[in-house]
């Protein structure tokens, strides 16, 4: 553990289905198979399951890379509020927040 977090806040919005394609063509072959096999936040029987399901889209797509699937896409933070947490020794965290404002940005320290 690095003992750190970074919260963001901001609004969120859906990127383009060009974006996601895009984006989808930088990932590594295995990462792309990874992604038509995994029935995301599904339980998982074992690790068989998943590693056959990999193989399957594997054998399916050939040897190219693999078409983005259609319910893979991707979200877009705009960020308003940023805080930063670091873990210090007897609780005494330090937390660094940056918060948009007209022109920039604030900077302020909060109490753990």
């Amino acid at each position: 553990s690095l003992r750190r977090q970074v919260r963001v806040r901001g609004t969120v919005s859906a990127v383009s289905a060009e974006e996601a394609d895009a984006y989808w063509a930088t990932r590594a072959r295995p990462a792309q198979l990874g992604a038509w096999a995994s029935q995301q936040s599904q339980p998982l029987p074992d690790r068989l399951a998943f590693e056959k399901a990999i193989a399957a889209y594997g054998l399916k797509f050939g040897l190219g890379k693999a078409p983005r699937p259609p319910h893979w896409s991707g979200f877009r933070i705009t960020p308003s509020h940023i805080e930063f947490w670091r873990d210090r020794p007897f609780r005494l965290h330090e937390r660094l927040v940056f918060e948009a404002a007209p022109g920039g940005w604030t900077t302020s320290r909060l109490y753990p």
